[in-house]
């Protein structure tokens, strides 16, 4: 039997980035904000199907809404480094709230096309250019314990998967009932919230650099850093890969809802609800953590944990067998991608967090719309289960060459954490080597 001290002290450190009060505000008003898009994101892939009754639409929709994200998410890194991350936030909330409100309206008014749904699908990677790697780059802000980093990544990621848990679920309900539109127009109310928590915060006037210098300049700095140090390279490369072929498994759910395992919108939320509770899972364990040492060997085994999954989830054609497999996806998928937020976060200089971020966000998002765009094309000439299957053992190459590599990235990252303190034992040795030859 595990004794209740320690049960208490886990349950402490897994929320301790909720005792900053900036955080915790973020938290909450960002929960509630991500119910509404994830009630957006499957009554939009729903509608689409519904539609046109094609896969290849499917992807061409997931295309337009990220590749904006891809193209000028460098750029958002560079003014996110440059400006106040929290106003970027704030204007580029309400920007959101417009494209979900407008979404409802056509949809209310029966009027959406697909033309419609291209559009401000375009339009919502727009704002995600710029809101992510805002976003990402201003939890530093919120917390101001740099030892609480990685517990507010975790917790981020939890809330992220609570509202895909919970989301998708709703949705389906909702679907059924009442159409599309009702889950575009509740999204748009509920920005309201996160809009309502950034307001109330107290902050400290943040650092940024001079704007003197060119937008260009400064883009290639921050890539000559990330492409030049081993460790950010890897885990930006191995992201990119896994969004390239295993991540858009999610456009082809409506596919498998209707086709493969012979449901309707109902089947799609207990499919995408059951990724989520692996996603919960998963940022739960990592928010039990108290250090980032050992993240590289989790990043190995969750991505493993992902290709296997959909390998696994693609053979199957039985609507209970398949939520089990995507319990594994999610949780694979959530842990891989907040375990190298974490690292990415911890290894990055202050200066320059802002673009490494970015690079994160378009080798984790930006890089969805062309494996989007791929998986509509195969999913409409091979079948669904062939064009998952594909994605997922393209994934467990990916990981076992990151695998191959990890002594060496170990290696390379050993002087930051030293620096840091992570690994005070070492940095003692040093200072007292230091003093004896001195």
């Amino acid at each position: 039997m595990i004794p209740k001290a320690s049960v208490d002290s886990t349950l402490r450190a897994m929320g301790r980035a909720l005792l900053h009060r900036n955080y915790r505000l973020f938290f909450f008003g960002q929960g509630v904000s991500l119910i509404g898009t994830w009630l957006t994101r499957v009554a939009t892939s729903w509608l689409v199907y519904r539609l046109t009754d094609s896969p290849l639409m499917l992807g061409l929709v997931g295309f337009a809404g990220q590749i904006p994200t891809f193209v000028l998410a460098p750029f958002g890194g560079v003014l996110v480094d440059r400006w106040d991350r929290h106003r970027m936030l704030v204007v580029t909330q309400v920007l959101a709230m417009v494209q979900s409100a407008l979404l409802a309206f056509f949809s209310l008014t029966h009027t959406i096309t697909v033309a419609h749904v291209l559009v401000l699908s375009v339009f919502q990677g727009f704002i995600n250019a710029f809101d992510t790697p805002a976003r990402q780059a201003f939890v530093v802000e919120m917390v101001e314990e740099r030892a609480d980093l990685p517990n507010a990544i975790a917790l981020n990621s939890s809330m992220v998967n609570a509202a895909r848990l919970l989301g998708p679920s709703v949705a389906g309900v909702l679907i059924a009932a009442v159409g599309e539109g009702m889950c575009f127009l509740i999204d748009a109310v509920s920005y309201l919230a996160v809009i309502a928590s950034l307001l109330m915060m107290r902050l400290t006037p943040a650092a940024t650099t001079s704007a003197h210098s060119r937008i260009l300049a400064e883009l290639r700095d921050g890539f000559r850093y990330a492409a030049s140090f081993a460790p950010i390279r890897a885990i930006l490369l191995l992201l990119a890969l896994v969004s390239l072929t295993g991540v858009p498994y999610t456009v082809l759910m409506p596919v498998f809802a209707a086709r493969v395992v012979g449901g309707g919108p109902h089947s799609l939320g207990l499919l995408m609800g059951a990724s989520g509770v692996g996603a919960v899972a998963g940022a739960l364990l990592l928010a039990s953590r108290r250090s980032v040492l050992g993240l590289g060997r989790t990043v190995v085994i969750a991505g493993g944990l992902f290709g296997a999954g959909l390998i696994a989830f693609s053979f199957s054609r039985w609507l209970p067998l398949s939520m089990v497999m995507m319990v594994l996806v999610g949780g694979g998928m959530m842990v891989q991608m907040a375990a190298s937020n974490t690292l990415l976060q911890t290894l990055v200089d202050e200066d320059k967090r802002g673009r490494v971020m970015s690079f994160y966000t378009m080798a984790f998002f930006g890089m969805v719309p062309f494996g989007s765009l791929a998986a509509g094309w195969l999913g409409a000439r091979f079948g669904a289960p062939m064009t998952v299957r594909l994605g997922g053992v393209v994934t467990l190459i990916g990981v076992a060459v990151f695998l191959q590599k990890l002594p060496a990235l170990r290696r390379a990252v050993r002087p930051i954490y030293v620096r840091l303190g992570i690994l005070p034992e070492i940095a003692a040795g040093l200072r007292e080597t230091t003093n004896k030859q001195g």
